[in-house]
């Protein structure tokens, strides 16, 4: 870089992408992977059981309870919460680290309120907030055969939803997640990491 080059321009960023359940992040971010950007997409470990297709440490590392509470007593998650009053999922700080390390932007998936620990403790990351087009099609995404969720699972879910639908304005970008635009969505996230890749001025990241 040129020597009137603030420094830390260009520098590798940590990207929070959340949103309600259902609303296809997991699709979303199998395709950020495929477009061949020097992106590093965090695997989250996690105490629920393996879904149908699911691999271990591609998708989730899937662990017991007790190894999960000794990893956040070891201070290795950046943050971790209990989702749906049931399951755990942390975002592990080493691969953090060691992605920034490689200079790899680093695209995490936490949920609402794991969004919201990171940004506290991390304020230069940039977080971005997936949505579907209405509370009613996200309904209609859990009420999906292959979800095989119970009434009383959607409602709660369809509960949870609602509450992080209302914190979108604590988020630095908006993406709706329409049904059938799925690559316009992997577009407009590609272009927003581009786009701060190129700003002047940053908090440094430091996890």
């Amino acid at each position: 870089m040129p020597a009137w080059v603030p420094p830390g321009y260009g520098a590798p960023l940590l990207v929070v992408i959340s949103g309600p359940t259902a609303v296809g992040k997991t699709t979303v971010l199998r395709h950020l992977r495929e477009l061949g950007r020097p992106y590093h997409i965090t695997v989250t470990v996690t105490t629920r059981a393996p879904r149908p297709g699911e691999v271990h440490g591609r998708d989730y590392f899937f662990v017991s309870q007790p190894e999960f509470e000794a990893m956040a007593a070891r201070g290795e998650f950046l943050e971790y919460a209990c989702v749906h009053g049931k399951d755990y999922y942390g975002t592990p700080r080493a691969q953090i680290r060691a992605a920034l390390a490689r200079g790899l932007d680093v695209i995490v998936p936490p949920d609402v309120q794991g969004a919201a620990a990171i940004r506290a403790a991390v304020p230069g990351a940039v977080t971005i907030f997936m949505a579907a087009r209405s509370l009613e099609d996200l309904e209609r995404r859990l009420r999906a055969p292959e979800r095989g969720h119970s009434e009383e699972e959607i409602q709660r879910r369809m509960g949870t939803a609602r509450a992080e639908m209302a914190r979108v304005s604590e988020f630095d970008y908006l993406v709706i997640n329409e049904e059938g635009r799925l690559d316009d969505t992997v577009r407009e996230i590609d272009l927003i990491i581009q786009a701060e890749k190129r700003r002047v001025r940053r908090a440094p990241i430091e996890v």
